[in-house]
């Protein structure tokens, strides 16, 4: 790819109307103050919320994956659930079921925990494969089918997966097709000192998510998710996310590479981004900071690349490194 400059002035683009780029970092500081120790993970999840994707949070236990998923439902006023996620749990565990009604002689619909806008997959890749799937059509389509009737789901609709790396005794590890309906995947890490101490200070006071403060309800989410889609993407800086797709495909260390999804999901996130630094459009910085986080998950490393010790993460930022972006 060769190099490109990005002209604002003839790009006749502008910064957002004041009061409203806060939005992104208001969510996020209210997220924050309640979940201690990695403020750029969070920032994440909130670009993932904005950019209308989902999140696999990628974790040991203890380190917050289930608080997170609470303050963010509580920073957009929205109603949650918690799904555990065990070898027994059946697909209609998830999305509901007909239910015989006596009164009415009839079957009726009864939703399942998905129909929250917040979802908690709780240890996600302990269910067998079947009742993984239940989760795509809702996570690709924010939609249930059941006995051939379509419920749609709540807006905005966010799922949070979890898995823990270290305890695989047990697991069914995700197929690559669930993997690539998760916009980005995320660890939140032990936290340092300072934040520990946070943490066991707020427990100590009685910190609990109902003091998180909502932010937005989701009435007037719709709208702010338009203005995320209305961030503008200049040609150079969607041929900068097609070069680095491109690049991973062809890359000796990868047997699959990045799919035309997960350019698409770079892109939502990189306007997400943008939104949230008060941009009304992106730039190639908004690509190459949120580009592990997007892309690693979708790679499928050859296995001597893996015997040698490569990381689907060192291969993003190799290809980072080695395609050239445009010059604002």
């Amino acid at each position: 790819m060769s190099q490109a400059t990005i002209d604002p002035e003839t790009t006749e683009l502008a910064t957002q109307p004041a009061g409203d780029a806060p939005v992104g970092a208001r969510i996020t500081e209210a997220v924050t103050g309640y979940v201690h120790g990695n403020p750029a993970a969070v920032e994440q999840a909130v670009v993932t919320l904005l950019a209308g994707g989902h999140l696999l949070v990628q974790d040991v236990p203890g380190v917050g994956k289930t608080s997170l998923a609470l303050a963010i439902a509580r920073a957009i006023g929205a109603r949650w659930s918690r799904i555990q996620f065990t070898p027994d749990l059946l697909p209609s565990d998830v999305t509901g079921s007909m239910v015989f009604d006596q009164s009415t002689v009839s079957f009726a619909f009864h939703p399942g925990p998905v129909f929250a806008s917040v979802v908690l997959a709780d240890e996600i890749n302990r269910s067998s494969p079947r009742t993984q799937s239940s989760l795509l059509e809702a996570m690709q389509e924010g939609a249930v089918t059941v006995d051939g009737r379509t419920h749609a789901l709540p807006r905005p609709f966010l799922v949070i997966a979890t898995q823990n790396p270290v305890e695989m005794s047990g697991t069914y590890p995700l197929p690559e097709a669930q993997l690539d309906r998760f916009m980005m995947r995320i660890s939140l890490g032990y936290p340092d000192r300072e934040a520990e101490a946070r943490i066991l200070q707020a427990q100590a006071d009685g910190a609990s998510p109902e003091q998180v403060e909502c932010v937005v309800t989701p009435e007037q989410f719709d709208a702010i998710l338009a203005r995320v889609q209305a961030v503008a993407v200049v040609p150079e800086v969607l041929a900068y996310i097609v070069a680095i797709a491109e690049a991973t495909r062809l890359s000796a260390e990868v047997r699959l590479g990045v799919s035309p999804r997960g350019s698409v999901a770079l892109m939502r996130a990189a306007r997400a981004r943008a939104y949230m630094q008060g941009r009304a459009y992106v730039v190639p910085g908004d690509v190459q900071e949120l580009a592990v986080a997007v892309l690693a998950h979708r790679l499928i490393l050859e296995p001597g690349a893996s015997a040698r010790g490569a990381t689907a993460e060192a291969v993003i930022d190799r290809t980072l490194e080695q395609t050239p972006a445009p010059q604002p």
